[in-house]
């Protein structure tokens, strides 16, 4: 698939506001959207041109009307604590704005390894929502699906989950698309409430 690429920094979905930082992720998920297309829910192309700076960020953020939404994510075609100043800088700028919604991070759960140091404190001081892709209820199933270059991702993926529980800071939720049997959804069930998280099962165009 030839990729068109842009600079789609931020992208409305239903009466949320996603922000694309970054499309470097250490995963390579068989059901990852942007295998199919290079924007999603109709947006312009996800891939970027470059990694935005933050003067990018908060010009594009000036743009929009930030206390209409009902939420804010960071979530794009790569993984957000990829960039994790920037993240964490950009959530800051958006609570100086009046009336800034919750907002969420839509992670894969590996930035611990992706930085060499635990990161749930700094994401749930600065976040209201943190939102772990769980993906599969056990490690083969997950390294099959998730694919990610670690090999120690599943247990890094639930080691962050339940840091970043026990802060009491954040909403912490972990999901998994439904494209996967019921067996997987209720062994992923059962992980996710044995970590003190929530199971979210989304759809798979959500």
């Amino acid at each position: 698939m030839k990729m068109k690429k842009a600079m789609t920094i931020s992208y409305e979905v239903g009466n949320n506001l996603y922000l694309n930082f970054t499309n470097k992720c250490p995963c390579s998920c068989t059901f990852c959207i942007r295998n199919n297309a290079d924007g999603a829910y109709g947006s312009d192309p996800l891939w970027l041109e470059h990694e935005p700076s933050m003067d990018e960020i908060k010009a594009d953020l000036d743009k929009r009307d930030i206390s209409s939404y009902d939420e804010i994510v960071f979530c794009g075609y790569g993984e957000p604590t990829e960039r994790l100043d920037v993240l964490l800088e950009a959530a800051a700028y958006l609570r100086t704005k009046s009336g800034c919604p919750k907002l969420r991070i839509n992670t894969n759960g590996l930035g611990d390894l992706i930085h060499g140091r635990s990161i749930a404190a700094e994401l749930c001081e600065a976040l209201d929502t943190i939102s772990v892709s769980l993906n599969a209820g056990t490690k083969d199933e997950y390294m099959a699906v998730t694919r990610p270059k670690f090999p120690e991702a599943f247990e890094a993926m639930q080691k962050f989950t339940a840091d970043c529980v026990k802060t009491g800071q954040a909403e912490v939720i972990m999901s998994v698309v439904d494209v996967i049997p019921q067996e997987q959804i209720d062994a992923s069930r059962k992980i996710a409430e044995s970590l003190g998280a929530v199971l979210r099962v989304r759809t798979y165009d959500e």
